[in-house]
């Protein structure tokens, strides 16, 4: 209200400024000797226009001002209105809530107080033990409402994940039984929807009473009896079976993590941890016979092993150096990184990328450096150009005069060009390298050299001789038949005796990464189909044949 006395204080004034200026206007025209145009009454007019519309403007805004006051009341009485009335129902609801309770303890205990009566007590005595007794079978009646609580919370559980695990509910009820065998083969047999799987799986396992017990279950049949290593690695049902074993150890890692050390206990107990501990124990001599290119960087057996620590939380019973050295046998998969930052190897990384470079695995080496951001000290760059260099090197001449080897060989040389010039490629497009190394010559020379095969493929399926149709000849001859279907088949044309030649470009891809992490120690009573060895695209897909 102050500011709207004080306001029309400088608007009052504006006559006495008005007369003002009319005096100085006259005495600027008794001064001139030329005659204005501009008569002073429309100078008049115009600040008497202004100060009439700066009045009306201002009495809008005061109206606005009071309109906009009143919503401000009115808005904050009703806000009161409705939290007092929130406040009321909430009171009501708290003491029906604590009324049904009531009732509900006074009936568990009156039935408890007739279960536990004495037949040979007399009525006084029953007085008396009643009245002692009576705090007892109130604790009593609270453990059985606790207990109460638990079931119902179990209910509520198992429902919940029931409605999350949409498409495949099956694996809560083998979860809930504890069924690791034929959780194995539910998987062998969905195998070909792995991605709403690994999805699924870590809901189903918060229905099984121990997820860590179940895992380890799935384990005993990772390493098949008595079977040699070479026989393992052609072995399709027991390579799919390892990488679903793996699948369920990164399952339950994805079940535990983001929570506390408390809840974690829960699931993963001290027993478990043993029992992981002794299998990772009777698996680490099984690794001895690998190397840094047994498997080039793609060992399901090392990375088992290393999930298995990372998933139970075992990895201080090791020696970090020991587990160091088991990095580059799995740094073509995609869980690398994470598995290094779960076992505490993120320090050791230099030396397993020096260690990666030395033998010709600068792709790995390149992508672990970005991973665990050692760029600066790693050149991407310059790891990539080593590493096409060294795929350009001629292997060592053939013996002279034989030409089918020195053609074989140069073969292998171009292929391996080709397959290295593929995975820069790849690697550049991952890392966002463009601007630093184009991959336009690199393309253009994948180019050449594919055409340079297709042009071979065809002048040497053209050279091939042609066979010739044996003709019988004496006096057993008999004229054949026209126009027999063998005879169609045959003389069909160039186009059936020679068919066209269709350059396929081979496919370069890296597979989707996994999610999850799970371990699993059980002889599973299934069998994998011959297929099974292809499924859990979980690596960095390069032809290893030319690249190390």
């Amino acid at each position: 209200m102050e500011d709207s006395i004080t306001t029309p204080t400088p608007m009052d004034s504006t006559a006495s400024k008005i007369q003002q200026l009319q005096k100085a206007f006259a005495e600027l025209e008794s001064h001139r000797a030329v005659t204005l145009n501009l008569k002073w009454k429309q100078l008049e007019e115009h600040f008497h226009g202004l100060q009439k519309s700066l009045k009306r403007r201002f009495t809008e805004l005061e109206e606005q001002e009071k309109e906009f006051d009143t919503k401000i009341v009115e808005s904050k009485e009703m806000l009161e209105k409705r939290k007092a009335a929130v406040v009321a129902k909430e009171q009501t609801s708290l003491e029906k809530l604590q009324e049904k309770r009531d009732a509900a303890l006074s009936a568990i205990v009156t039935a408890l107080g007739k279960h536990e009566k004495p037949r040979s007590l007399g009525p006084e005595v029953l007085t008396k033990e009643n009245k002692v007794e009576a705090p007892c079978l109130e604790d009593k009646a609270s453990n059985v409402l606790v207990s109460m609580g638990r079931l119902n919370n179990t209910a509520k559980s198992v429902h919940n994940m029931n409605a999350l695990v949409k498409s495949y509910p099956g694996l809560v009820k083998l979860c809930q039984e504890m069924n690791s065998e034929g959780l194995l083969k539910f998987i062998s047999d969905n195998r070909k929807d792995l991605v709403t799987l690994k999805e699924e799986i870590p809901v189903a396992l918060r229905a099984a009473h121990d997820p860590a017990s179940l895992v380890l279950d799935s384990l005993k049949g990772f390493y098949g009896a008595d079977m040699v290593n070479s026989d393992a690695k052609k072995d399709s049902n027991l390579i799919g079976l390892r990488r679903t074993c793996i699948m369920l150890m990164e399952c339950l890692s994805s079940l535990i993590l983001g929570l506390d050390v408390d809840s974690v206990s829960g699931i993963i107990s001290d027993s478990a941890r043993e029992r992981a501990k002794a299998i990772a124990e009777g698996w680490k001599p099984k690794l001895d016979y690998l190397d840094i290119d047994d498997s080039n960087g793609n060992s399901l057996e090392a990375h088992a092993f290393l999930q298995l620590l990372a998933t139970f939380g075992i990895n201080s019973d090791f020696a970090q150096a020991c587990l160091s050295k088991l990095i580059p046998m799995v740094s073509r998969r995609r869980q690398t990184a994470e598995l290094c930052r779960y076992l505490g190897l993120s320090d050791k990384m230099p030396g397993v990328i020096d260690v990666l470079v030395k033998n010709g695995r600068q792709i790995d080496a390149v992508n672990l450096a970005f991973a665990f951001e050692l760029t600066d000290q790693f050149s991407p760059i310059s790891l990539l150009k080593s590493y096409l260099s060294e795929a350009k090197k001629m292997p060592l001449p053939a013996k002279p005069g034989n030409t089918s080897s020195s053609v074989s060989t140069q073969n292998d040389v171009n292929e391996k060009e080709l397959t290295a010039l593929k995975a820069v490629i790849k690697c550049i497009e991952d890392h966002k390298l463009e601007q630093q190394f184009p991959v336009d010559p690199l393309q253009k020379q994948v180019l050449e050299i594919e055409k340079a095969k297709a042009d071979k493929k065809r002048a040497t399926e053209v050279a091939k001789p042609q066979s010739k149709r044996p003709r019988a000849n004496g006096a057993g001859h008999v004229p054949r038949a026209a126009n027999t279907a063998s005879d169609k088949n045959f003389y069909g044309g160039m186009t059936e005796r020679y068919p066209q030649y269709v350059y396929e470009r081979p496919a370069y891809a890296y597979a989707a990464p996994n999610n999850h992490h799970v371990p699993s120690y059980g002889t599973p009573a299934y069998s994998f189909s011959p297929s099974h060895g292809n499924f859990f695209g979980n690596a960095y897909q390069y032809h290893t044949a030319y690249l190390h």
